[in-house]
């Protein structure tokens, strides 16, 4: 089917509802307990190391090839156990003490393999390594696993939006994560020591904002081209499980701070909504005036990118096979992506 025009909707289903809890106390008591770590240090500790325009097959019959790209170390390329969802950087973020990625993989192994969440890989541009650091859910003065998909996430400042599909987004912190050396089967406080599946650093939640509406939550980006900047994500729709449906893109503005503008009552009312020109996105992003919105096929088939001029037909391009996430380096004027498919996973590079 042929990609509709993108026509603006009603934002309310989107509206996000404050809610912190008992989450900085939380993070406060592993601050008393755990060394904290800074983004730079957790770079510079990396321990895998990514290969600069590596052999891939993830392109497929795309034709030009991406601009750029970083593949993953063979045992990251091909595991089971974890696939690649949500990709931001440093310049979506504004950063300029680093210049990275962040890629979020969520655990889905074979058999009943005990949850381990979500956990977001760091890799450096500069250096070309990265490492992966596990998100977790601070409880008392432990912490869990978060069982959630993942499938965006978005950079702003220290803030880090993770998409919680119909929960709406969980909220970390690039200044607080904790360095911990426990056994690679246990998670949290146990005998007096903290465990994280053997991961050397942890990254806690310190914020929420709930789903007031019937929206649900299923990638993440910002746009940096808008006044104010904008925080956007929006609908998956599988058209075989909802006959009709395309799904919807929403963006909501952001304080300096990088938090959610809300009023008093704690309610982030999206700016606009738009319904999407088609279903299967994995990713949406706008910039200057255009969405760019990544479409899945197959694990073998070639996805595709639309770009969506305001108010006109979008224009379809061949795009890696499994396209997820999408995020923009605004310096360089590209669009980054990631590939979620086992041997096929790169982050990837295309103008805009």
């Amino acid at each position: 089917m042929s990609p509709s025009l993108m026509t603006g909707t009603d934002p309310g289903p989107f509206q996000l509802r404050r809610n912190t809890r008992d989450l900085p106390q939380a993070v406060e008591r592993l601050a008393k307990a755990l060394p904290v770590r800074d983004l730079k240090t957790v770079l510079a500790q990396a321990n895998r190391t990514a290969i600069h325009k590596g052999t891939t097959t993830a392109f497929g019959s795309m034709s030009p090839k991406p601009a750029d790209w970083y593949c993953f170390e063979p045992g990251d390329n091909d595991t089971t156990d974890w696939y690649p969802q949500g990709v931001a950087s440093s310049s979506e973020a504004g950063r300029t003490d680093v210049q990275a990625f962040a890629v979020t993989w969520y655990w889905k192994p074979d058999g009943a393999a005990t949850e381990r969440g979500v956990r977001v890989s760091f890799l450096s541009t500069t250096t070309r390594k990265y490492r992966h650091v596990l998100l977790v859910e601070p409880k008392g003065t432990s912490y869990g696993a978060i069982n959630i998909h993942a499938g965006g996430i978005a950079w702003y400042g220290n803030l880090v939006y993770v998409v919680d599909t119909s929960r709406g987004v969980r909220v970390f912190d690039t200044r607080h994560i904790y360095e911990v050396s426990g056994d690679d089967d246990k998670i949290g406080l146990k005998n007096g020591k903290y465990h994280a599946f053997g991961y050397r650093y942890v990254m806690p939640q310190v914020d929420a904002w709930s789903a007031a509406g019937d929206a649900r939550y299923s990638f993440a980006a910002v746009d940096r081209s808008l006044t104010p900047h904008m925080l956007v994500s929006g609908e998956y729709v599988d058209p075989a499980g909802e006959p009709g449906r395309t799904g919807r893109v929403a963006r909501w503005a952001l304080a300096s701070d990088g938090t959610l503008v809300a009023g008093a009552d704690g309610l982030a009312n999206a700016a606009d909504a738009f319904t999407l020109p088609a279903a299967k996105i994995q990713g949406a992003l706008s910039y200057k005036g255009r969405w760019y919105l990544s479409q899945a096929a197959s694990s073998t088939k070639n996805g595709s990118l639309l770009v969506v001029p305001s108010g006109q037909p979008a224009e379809v391009k061949r795009f890696p096979v499994g396209p997820e996430d999408l995020t923009c380096w605004n310096e360089k004027n590209q669009l980054w992506s990631v590939t979620e498919f086992k041997g096929r996973r790169v982050v990837f590079a295309v103008p805009v």
